[in-house]
């Protein structure tokens, strides 16, 4: 198909002539890149996809997609298309989702993702806060590390983020307001081996198993660069978890070292279920704060938690560094 000067009554054509189920098809191509998955998330046959994807071109004048042996890849301009389609399917099942809540008596949706460091204090409180103003306001988190609610974002599956960066261009995509700080700590299960140490240089840790967070994570970034800097290469025996809640429970059950943020795992160390080791970690990890799409308002529910977000985060400002090295904030 050849490129063709896209003409002034694109726009209204385009309205015209492309359905609900069109942009559909797109969005499932973009997660499925084959028409036999995409017709099937869509519950149509094959055929019916191919002719829809020939009428969905066709309407644009120009392709979409180039066609490969392992499926549709989208092209510089296709890309945009279906950029376009998963946020609109994304906000359209926010919509309809909404609309039931309302109808069963309900009062609006809130969908946010949040990391696991910022999760048991500042978003918690805020939560309780706007389901106390608002009762019937139906609030879903989502998420556990920054990559992956930066991901979600992107995506429009959620209105706002409570992370930090996951990668330096981000920038370009999401505005950052800073919250807080959150300090690491190194813990393993009460009577390990560890715990009757007094004095632990982390490469005392190398030979016990680790849970690491995923490679992405920004707090895993900065675990490696601890071991660099101590010149140790990554543990050998490790388990990658991005699961704040299995994380918790494989260090109760097994002889795992972990690095957590202390708000995470605070009552469990009160508890006396875990021990926090006296390794200072986590000294450049950046603070976390909310991530918003760029030139997108957000919704008066969403700006009311935003609201509340920084009037919990103001009395826990970033104490002034301490002399020497400082044990930092951090958080997944």
């Amino acid at each position: 198909m050849e490129y063709r000067q896209i003409p002034a009554n694109a726009v209204p054509r385009l309205i015209n002539r492309l359905r609900l189920k069109h942009w559909a098809l797109l969005a499932a191509l973009a997660e499925t890149r084959t028409l036999h998955e995409a017709a099937t998330r869509i519950s149509v046959t094959q055929p019916s996809a191919t002719k829809m994807l020939a009428d969905i071109e066709q309407a644009f004048q120009f392709p979409l997609f180039e066609r490969h042996s392992r499926g549709l890849r989208p092209t510089s301009l296709g890309e945009e298309v279906v950029g376009y389609a998963r946020q609109s399917q994304a906000s359209l099942a926010r919509f309809i989702e909404g609309l039931e809540v309302k109808r069963r008596g309900g009062h609006g949706q809130l969908v946010i993702g949040a990391i696991m460091g910022a999760a048991p204090d500042l978003v918690a409180r805020a939560v309780a806060q706007i389901k106390q103003q608002r009762p019937l306001l139906n609030i879903r988190m989502v998420g556990e590390t920054s990559d992956q609610i930066s991901t979600s974002l992107e995506r429009h599956d959620i209105e706002l983020a409570v992370g930090r960066f996951s990668s330096l261009l981000q920038h370009n995509l999401f505005d950052f307001t800073p919250l807080s700080n959150e300090v690491m700590q190194v813990v393993v299960r009460r009577g390990h081996a560890l715990v009757r140490q007094k004095k632990l240089p982390l490469a005392a840790l190398m030979d016990w198993p680790w849970i690491l967070q995923p490679v992405t994570s920004p707090a895993r970034h900065l675990l490696e660069e601890e071991f660099a800097r101590a010149r140790l290469s990554t543990p050998a025996n490790i388990i990658e978890c991005a699961s704040v809640f299995a994380t918790l429970q494989l260090l109760q059950t097994s002889d795992a070292v972990a690095a957590l943020p202390e708000s995470v795992v605070r009552d469990h160390v009160k508890a006396g279920l875990l021990r926090a080791l006296p390794i200072p970690i986590g000294s450049d990890l950046k603070g976390f704060g909310i991530l918003t799409r760029k030139g997108e308002p957000l919704s008066e529910i969403a700006a009311t938690f935003v609201s509340l977000l920084h009037q919990f985060a103001e009395p826990a400002a970033v104490p002034a560094p301490r002399r020497g090295r400082r044990q930092a904030p951090a958080s997944p």
